[in-house]
């Protein structure tokens, strides 16, 4: 495992330890241990070295103590100040972007978000060509014609550069086609009136844990997604089918985690993926309730929600590891729309895919039917679609006593008791 030096400023900022620990985390994640940490009191990084120079004289002594060759910053980098530092301090540097870049470049698997996070990638790395390469030489055209004369040539540089935006628009392209997939696969569920749930959260609050646990409580055959105690665990979208024991059918989506200070790159690039937040019923946002800082975790998963655009989605929380809390643990009061659960431990899991229930079908209407038996053939939709809560077959017809959603209620009208 590599060894780094970590270097931060506080600028008045009250969640400085919080983000080192979490950097630390980040690192260890890329096979990176920090040793040591130096930490200057800044109004705001010196936009040239990042620290002052008194800071960055000890930062090199620290790294001549411990005889390590690398240094990681706690927030993004300028391309001029990670070439200056690099120079004054003879090693390699780097940001916290390039870092949470680095864990999505290991653990993506599909096409989707192996191109999503090679653009990302790409985003980042093309301001930072500068200076990234020794020895740049100019390449003179050599071709006859029109071509002949015109100059030193293009440099290595130029050429990377094009080089690069070529991929960019060939990965945009094929984003783009795996979108409008996406689009087609979401009209046709539209088209066949399924809810939609999306879990969102932090990175490692137990979202995918949560989407295999609630498989367990489901009629339908479960198929497990990846789940693990690590940061950024999964990078791809997983959709589940779920069958309440109502016969209610809805399609749960298991995101992206999110992360203070995500590099907008990812935001921008995963956006395609995290459309499906937007088209989503209901959101279930899951929350470590083990982790001190939840709130603050809460309110960074909710500002990357903001800028990609989603409001006025139904929200409900899910507070996970209630196990592993010390003492009871109390739901503050500006969550009310609010559950406690085990994923691992199966506590109260049942109760979260009731609480899912009552609140994304909750518009139902509540009704009365007089189906005539020679109606029998909407028997089937009616079980599939609707909470049934009482049925009989009587002499004249069937008897049907149900929560019905808006079409199904407009498909049933003529034999609905008013």
């Amino acid at each position: 495992m590599d060894k780094a030096i970590l270097v931060a400023v506080n600028d008045q900022n009250l969640n400085l330890s919080e983000e080192i620990e979490e950097l630390k985390s980040l690192c260890y994640a890329c096979g990176i241990e920090i040793i040591d940490e130096v930490i200057q009191n800044l109004d705001r990084p010196n936009p040239t070295t990042y620290v002052g120079k008194g800071k960055l004289e000890e930062v090199k002594i620290t790294l001549n103590s411990h005889e390590v060759t690398l240094v990681i910053t706690n927030d993004e980098l300028s391309p001029a100040q990670i070439s200056t530092l690099e120079k004054q301090l003879d090693c390699d540097v780097f940001d916290r972007t390039f870092i949470i870049l680095e864990i999505f470049r290991r653990r993506a698997q599909t096409k989707e978000a192996l191109l999503q996070v090679e653009l990302a990638i790409h985003k980042y790395q093309l301001p930072r060509l500068v200076g990234s390469r020794k020895g740049l030489s100019r390449q003179r055209g050599t071709g006859g014609g029109f071509a002949r004369g015109r100059g030193a040539g293009e440099m290595k540089l130029e050429l990377e550069r094009r080089e690069i935006y070529d991929r960019m628009a060939f990965i945009k392209r094929e984003l783009a086609n795996l979108t409008k997939l996406r689009k087609q696969q979401r009209v046709k569920r539209k088209k066949n009136e399924m809810k939609t749930v999306a879990l969102v959260g932090y990175t490692n609050s137990g979202k995918s844990s949560t989407l295999n646990g609630l498989l367990k409580y489901s009629i339908l055959p479960k198929k497990e997604v990846f789940e693990k105690d690590m940061l950024f665990a999964t990078l791809e979208t997983a959709t589940r089918a779920i069958k309440t024991k109502n016969n209610l059918n809805f399609l749960l989506t298991d995101t992206v985690g999110f992360v203070n200070k995500l590099p907008h790159q990812l935001i921008e690039a995963f956006k395609s993926t995290l459309e499906e937040i937007k088209e989503a019923h209901l959101i279930v946002h899951v929350v470590d309730a083990a982790n001190p800082k939840f709130e603050e975790q809460v309110k960074t998963t909710n500002q990357v929600l903001k800028e990609i655009g989603i409001k006025d989605i139904p929200m409900i929380y899910a507070f996970n590891k209630i196990d592993l809390v010390n003492g009871s643990f109390y739901i503050p009061p500006e969550y009310s729309n609010a559950i406690t659960i085990s994923a691992t431990n199966d506590i109260n899991l049942d109760k979260l895919l009731d609480f899912i229930e009552e609140n994304l079908f909750k518009s139902y209407y509540e009704v009365e039917i007089k189906l005539p038996y020679e109606k029998s053939n909407l028997i089937n939709t009616i079980r599939e679609n609707a909470i049934i809560i009482n049925y009989e077959e009587t002499p004249e017809c069937y008897l049907i006593k149900a929560k019905l959603p808006d079409y199904l209620f407009e498909q049933l009208k003529d034999y609905i008791e008013l």
